[in-house]
């Protein structure tokens, strides 16, 4: 079976160290170097003559070749591999074009290939670059041979002939090499389905320094596509000497002994586990939330998590569309909340990629089906709401430090709520807010956050309009660059009380400064004839007006506030002006209020 068409990336796993060293009597030494808790071994091989090796009778696993499940997170590979050193022999094998026998084949690929190691690499890799899947020989596998010199010639087969062909040349090689057959969740693999009858699938098990480890030249050479009518090469090396604990993810021998772990998988849970496709574990994530495939809500509710060893972008779909989500990103992974809004099956499909790749480069990493009874109707989220939502590692990479609101809802219940940040340097903020139901333009939303910065410190206050659930839209560019703001990140700020109805703030002017604040009056709106107070803090000017019906200077004090009341008496507008410099007479507007009408 050949596994179905996923774009694989080509990353190098992180090499674990293998020191090797030559004696001149022709005896290679090989010192595994592992991490704690395990003991190293030591292990001697002695080459026979110039040609081949014999290849003795394979013996069956034992305890030596198992590896603990779950995975340990340790490694992709179950060996030590550096992948830098085979550059060389991968690029020699690519080369070989020899098709007359395997054993010619075999004598060619070898030429460059000292270690047991080296030989399998050069056999794999040959294989894996020509041999392709046989789309046409899988629908009629009566009229199809599998062996190996067949395999050669036609430099295609199905599953059954690539690992035969392996096994074949690794014999020639005088490698211990064994082809093993079961289970798969491969090309036209159901979430959560049984398997039964006969075997669907065939790999090979290689011996080398003292082991078994595990390998699949079929899913190494590339994938079909959805319809299994075409096959295209793209390589993958995740399905070199796979580490038993991730290989039984998606491989399920017919004799248990062959899964190399301890203790082994029962077929039941075979089935149940989540299917992770190699792109899952080659972008470094660790480990997925729920561990099955199929997931039922809770009060119409769905929670996944998912670990990953740095930071990483996740996205989802569910359906097809990224809705009825909430995404938070972690230092080290991600957690969603879906909260489908339809009773039945929804298709759940998580994306990732790494920090620095390009902004469409994502892989899926993750398939689940989730199975909903009943809707939780008030956890419908706003249509501007962008995933993930609340500050990450992402926003502090953009400079904003330390977040008053770790989370990404913010529950108000009188309307009202603060947020603060630390900038980095050099930056510049601009918020706005969204709600799916406001009659207010973005302008006159905008006009319900203020902006109050002190030192390197900000602070958002909110006002809100009405009840409801709004996104604070948060971006940010450097001062010293002239374009235009980037998206940072945002919130979901949440009031259920229908009672709020605040006015917006003071409509300001380009010459109030950012680090101006406002300490009153706070709303935009002033009651009609009252003596309203006022307080500012602003610096570096000589005089302060009101202009009301009346003019009303502003008192300064020593720590750098402005004071004085003016009356709103018959008028419907009050500014207030600025005189920056004692010897001009020429006044700024920096803020604007709206009176109410009598």
């Amino acid at each position: 079976l050949i596994q179905a068409g996923q774009q694989v990336p080509r990353e190098a796993c992180k090499p674990t160290q293998a020191l090797t060293s030559h004696s001149n009597e022709g005896t290679q030494v090989t010192v595994e170097i592992h991490p704690r808790d395990t003991t190293p071994q030591l292990i001697k091989k002695l080459s026979v003559g110039k040609g081949f090796q014999k290849t003795e009778a394979p013996r069956p696993p034992s305890g030596k070749d198992l590896h603990a499940y779950p995975w340990d997170k340790s490694s992709l590979k179950s060996m030590p591999v550096d992948l830098q050193q085979f550059e060389k022999l991968d690029a020699y094998a690519l080369k070989v074009n020899v098709k007359n026998s395997v054993e010619d084949l075999v004598t060619a690929l070898l030429k460059q290939a000292r270690t047991d190691l080296e030989k399998v690499r050069a056999i794999w890799m040959w294989i894996c670059h020509h041999i392709e899947y046989d789309v046409v020989g899988y629908h009629n596998k009566s009229q199809l041979s599998c062996k190996a010199i067949d395999v050669l010639h036609a430099g295609k087969s199905i599953c059954e002939g690539y690992a035969e062909l392996f096994e074949q040349m690794c014999s020639i090689a005088g490698i211990q090499c064994m082809k093993l057959s079961g289970y798969s969740k491969g090309y036209g693999y159901k979430m959560g389905q049984t398997f039964t009858g006969d075997s669907d699938h065939a790999w090979n098990a290689v011996y080398l320094e003292g082991r078994w480890h595990l390998l699949d030249s079929t899913w190494g050479s590339g994938s079909v596509d959805d319809s299994f009518t075409k096959f295209t090469f793209r390589y993958n090396e995740f399905y070199f000497l796979t580490h038993p604990a991730l290989f039984i993810n998606n491989h399920f021998p017919d004799n248990s002994n062959w899964q190399l772990l301890k203790p082994t998988l029962a077929l039941k849970d075979f089935e149940r586990n989540m299917l992770h496709n190699s792109n899952f574990y080659t972008l470094g994530l660790l480990t997925a939330h729920p561990a099955t495939g199929i997931i039922h809500t809770e009060n119409g509710k769905a929670a996944i998590s998912v670990d990953s060893r740095s930071s990483m972008l996740f996205s989802f779909k569910l359906r097809g569309i990224q809705e009825h989500g909430l995404m938070t990103l972690k230092k080290h992974g991600m957690s969603l909340e879906i909260y489908p809004q339809k009773t039945g099956s929804h298709k759940l499909q998580i994306f990732a990629k790494p920090s620095k790749a390009p902004d469409d480069v994502y892989n899926c990493v993750l398939e689940y089906v989730i199975e909903c009874k009943s809707v939780d109707k008030s956890a419908r989220f706003p249509k501007d709401l962008h995933q993930p939502v609340g500050p990450s590692w992402f926003s502090e990479r953009q400079g904003f430090l330390r977040p008053s609101h770790p989370d990404p809802i913010i529950h108000t219940n009188d309307g009202r709520c603060s947020l603060t940040f630390t900038l980095g340097k050099d930056i510049s903020v601009l918020a706005s807010l969204h709600s799916d139901n406001s009659s207010l333009t973005e302008d006159a939303r905008r006009r319900h956050i203020m902006q109050i910065r002190r030192g390197n410190q900000i602070e958002l206050k909110i006002h809100l309009p009405h009840a409801g659930d709004f996104v604070l839209e948060i971006y940010a560019k450097k001062k010293s660059d002239p374009g235009n703001y980037d998206y940072v990140f945002n919130y979901l700020i949440s009031c259920l009380n229908t009672e709020v109805k605040w006015p917006a703030f003071p409509q300001s002017y380009s010459k109030w400064a950012e680090d101006y604040e406002v300490v009153e009056p706070l709303s935009g709106l002033l009651p009609a004839g009252r003596n309203v107070q006022f307080k500012l803090k602003m610096h570096g000017i000589a005089k302060v007006l009101v202009q009301a019906e009346s003019t009303y200077p502003l008192t300064p004090s020593r720590d750098g506030y402005w004071q004085g009341t003016c009356n709103t008496s018959g008028c419907a507008e009050v500014f207030v002006m600025v005189h920056e410099n004692a010897n001009h007479s020429f006044y700024s507007h920096v803020l604007k209020y709206e009176v109410e009408s009598q």
